[in-house]
């Protein structure tokens, strides 16, 4: 399995590519939050399912625990929290899209 990041029209996506051969990913229950360069993170997408709330929008402070996002999967609710204190600074997904596994769904500016 390889990952590349892949900017898009100014936004950051990771891309996973794996062959036929290889297992599956397994799914994860809690959401990653990989450091950036300069203390930004990027949250993603803990599991596939559909946004059906956003709870913050760029330039917004959060602290730790502060819910981000919410996604419906499997007919429940998930909030997808703030690990760390920060600012928001792109959301790359959009109320009602359906999204994948691992994808990115925005970033945050520590502090």
């Amino acid at each position: 399995m390889k990952i590349y990041r892949v900017k898009v029209n100014g936004k950051l996506y990771e891309v996973q590519i794996e062959s036929i051969t290889e297992a599956p990913v397994p799914v994860l229950k809690q959401p990653i939050d990989k450091p950036l360069a300069g203390g930004e993170n990027i949250i993603k997408a803990p599991m596939q399912g559909t946004i059906i709330d956003i709870k913050v929008q760029p330039g917004q402070q959060v602290r730790r625990g502060d819910i981000l996002i919410v996604l419906e999967a499997m007919k429940l609710e998930n909030n997808i929290v703030a690990s760390a204190p920060g600012v928001i600074k792109d959301i790359f997904v959009l109320k009602g899209e359906a999204v994948i596994n691992q994808q990115p769904l925005l970033t945050l500016d520590s502090l």
